[in-house]
């Protein structure tokens, strides 16, 4: 096989994944609507997962909820971990 290697710039992946990193937001929003809540009512937000380390993913949540409601002092890997085992 052939090998591919390619440089992409943090701008460049974020113009290319947008569209699809903004449609994470539509089943937090329905979420919110379905439980007659709004942003507001949220005080913490923690981020568990891989994806979470996305500097874009941060921006739309902290854009979403505000920049002190995004909880990063939990390890994405062990969460999801923990969760996992439990």
């Amino acid at each position: 096989g052939e090998s591919l290697k390619e440089v992409l710039t943090r701008a460049r992946f974020e113009d290319l994944a947008s569209k699809t990193l903004q449609k994470t937001m539509v089943p937090i929003v329905n979420v919110l609507e379905d439980a007659d809540l709004t942003a507001e009512d949220i005080d913490d937000v923690v981020l568990v997962g891989g994806s979470t380390r996305i500097p874009y993913v941060r921006k739309l949540l902290k854009d979403f909820f505000g920049n002190s409601k995004i909880n990063t002092e939990v390890n994405p890997d062990e969460a999801v971990a923990i969760g996992a085992a439990i």
